[in-house]
């Protein structure tokens, strides 16, 4: 994206505005395009390109959650059985992703679908008795279901190996152990895609995008529309813009940025950054003997986005293996951003919520401290629970991108921590922020039309109607329910898109 995108004006009015150069504002700016090409679009990004933060590859897993692995989607219920309602929404989702993917392929607007998609296998894995009788109780279950046919189960140590040669070098051959196989996984590069759509949005559209640009203040006005104060990085200059409509997709700012819109429902939102950290290895004799995406279950107290994994990346054409999440820590909301952000944030609105939210998670605090303070000895005993000849010089230490969890109000605890995505949305529907982390990018298109359902209801069920479905032909229907219709749209995606399973 050139440079000439610092040195244009914007201008003073535009009817939707989004702030933050990510996945989800991309997204949402291609649809509402695509929608109405003649709406005055414009998107002020902070940094000097698209998705340097949360988007960018290394800095989140690049898991395509899909759900075939992560087996905090999955919880046991009391009585036994196993509950995948939230498996196969979330699965659905990145069905919707891909779906809307496949459609800007075939439009040619984005194209080589190999530089930011790529089939890779998901796997869970577990150890000992009682997780592999869970693990099996899961299959059972998930393969009920049209969202996860073709899911394997094992326990055989010949099969794993198969499967998992770097994992099952070295293993006792009476260690119990089990694992599920989806072939259908994939590796995504939401980094590589979004700059594909921004650069669709700057050479195809009249969306104007202006990098450098931050929106540093959101105010109401008497007549309904958002008075926004934007400073031009560069020539350090600042000027006012009003919008009809706000879209707040800005990561860990968007949390100030809502809060500064006054609006009714950002009352009591607080948020706390946990950043991660990976231990990453290019070596490619490693690469070769891993090609897939392993979760295992989360220890006692920590997290569930501290769920340990070994993942293939392949990222620019390269690939390498991905083993965390560490947490870490720091007062910043964004990579880029001030150690100031965590101690401006808190205000009269947010202070109980907050204060409720550390009280009732104090393991969490403890779990957050102990994982600050590793060496990188210690996370390399972590990473030998799954390989167990792994050397240190093979690998190394790579911050990941910072998140923001949510805390928000709670009238029995004060104020409690959220783990997954939420849309904020004002009683008008002229003003959306996306809060939160996981599974984020992933299922970016499912919650840019959840912004779309809740700001411009009667578009959507009306004149938007034929188009969205072009775009995402199983909008409307759970697929969970329709079988055949699953099929036939995972065959459509699997060619646009050049996956190969």
């Amino acid at each position: 994206m050139s440079q000439s995108l610092t040195s244009r004006t914007p201008k003073p009015k535009y009817d939707v505005v989004l702030i933050g150069g990510g996945i989800m504002s991309a997204t949402l700016a291609t649809l509402l395009h695509e929608f109405d090409p003649n709406l005055e679009i414009a998107i002020f990004e902070r940094l000097g390109r698209f998705a340097k933060e949360s988007t960018a590859a290394w800095n989140n897993a690049g898991t395509g959650h899909s759900a075939f692995c992560e087996l905090n989607y999955t919880p046991e219920k009391p009585d036994g059985t196993i509950d995948i309602t939230k498996a196969e929404s979330i699965a659905e989702q990145f069905e919707i992703s891909k779906q809307f993917w496949a459609y800007l392929v075939t439009k040619g607007y984005i194209h080589e679908p190999k530089d930011f998609i790529n089939s890779c296998p998901h796997m869970s894995l577990v150890f000992g008795e009682k997780d592999a009788e869970y693990l099996k109780k899961r299959h059972d279950k998930m393969a009920e279901s049209v969202l996860f046919s073709g899911m394997e189960f094992s326990t055989d140590h010949e099969q794993l190996r198969e499967w998992l040669p770097l994992v099952m070098s070295k293993r006792n051959k009476s260690e119990v152990m089990a694992a599920t196989k989806m072939d259908m996984g994939t590796d995504v590069n939401f980094g590589t895609l979004t700059r594909k759509m921004g650069r669709h949005l700057l050479e195809d559209s009249n969306v104007e995008v202006f990098l450098y640009h931050e929106v540093k203040d959101i105010n109401p006005r008497e007549d309904g529309k958002w008075e926004m104060k934007i400073k031009d990085r560069i020539h350090n200059h600042k000027q006012e813009v009003l919008a009809d409509f706000v879209f707040i997709g800005a990561g860990g700012y968007a949390l100030p940025l809502l809060d500064s819109s006054d609006i009714k429902e950002s009352e009591g939102y607080g948020g706390f950054p946990v950043s991660g950290q990976w231990l990453v290895s290019h070596n490619q004799e490693l690469v070769e003997r891993h090609q897939a995406k392993v979760y295992t279950q989360a220890t006692v107290d920590a997290p569930p986005m501290s769920v340990p994994h070994l993942d293939l990346r392949i990222i620019d054409g390269e690939k390498a293996l991905l083993f965390g999440p560490f947490a870490g820590f720091s007062t910043k909301f964004l990579k880029e951003g001030s150690y100031l952000d965590l101690p401006e944030s808190v205000n009269t609105k947010n202070l109980k919520s907050l204060f409720g939210a550390w009280w009732h998670n104090l393991p969490l605090t403890k779990y957050l401290i102990q994982q600050v303070a590793m060496t990188k000895a210690q996370r390399m005993q972590h990473l030998r629970e799954f390989v167990k000849d792994a050397k240190e010089e093979d690998w190394e230490l790579k911050v990941a991108g910072q998140r923001v969890q949510i805390i928000k109000k709670d009238e029995k605890e004060g104020g409690k921590l959220e783990f997954g995505t939420e849309v904020v949305v004002n009683k008008k529907g002229t003003i959306a922020s996306l809060l939160g982390a996981s599974p984020g990018a992933s299922t970016a298109v499912y919650a840019m039309l959840n912004v779309l359902e809740k700001c411009f209801p009667e578009k959507i069920n009306g004149e938007w109607n034929a188009k969205l479905l072009e775009m995402v032909p199983s909008y409307g229907k759970k697929l969970a329910e329709h079988p055949e219709l699953t099929k036939e749209l995972r065959h459509y995606t699997k060619e646009k898109l050049e996956l190969e399973y």
